[in-house]
């Protein structure tokens, strides 16, 4: 099942975010033992350097994004997702546009704890912890 993992997920790993942080890595051990497609747009990794820059060195950087590369797939950002997305006049427009991202990628899921972020959206959206009962 093809799945788009939202940063906030990403992030609860990263930083450990307690009590997030279990049912997110348990997304995590489901892409990486290819039991889910997820994918991560490139926005949301531009987006978790920027939260973390005080955290992060140039090396730290490149060795995050080496082992995202090798759990997740990563979908690109296109003109067209930014036209879309802002066609759409939601209110936050970076998640107007993972929408757009998700939508073209075919996920059946988007996989967030912003779940009101995504009410509009025409793919269902879901916490890591109310995906992982549907499983």
């Amino acid at each position: 099942m093809r799945v788009f993992i939202d940063g906030n997920v990403i992030l609860d790993v990263l930083q450990n975010r307690k009590p997030f942080v279990i049912d997110s890595a348990l997304i995590w051990k489901l892409c990486e033992a290819e039991k889910l497609e997820g994918y991560v747009s490139s926005l949301t990794f531009a987006n978790l350097v920027y939260v973390m820059r005080k955290e992060l060195t140039p090396e730290n950087i490149d060795d995050i994004l080496k082992k995202l590369l090798l759990i997740f797939r990563f979908a690109d950002l296109t003109a067209d997702d930014l036209n879309k997305a802002a066609s759409m006049h939601w209110i936050d427009f970076e998640d107007a546009v993972q929408c757009m991202i998700a939508k073209r990628i075919h996920a059946y899921y988007i996989i967030t704890r912003n779940i009101k972020d995504f009410n509009q959206s025409p793919i269902t959206a879901l916490s890591p912890s109310e995906f992982l009962l549907k499983m």
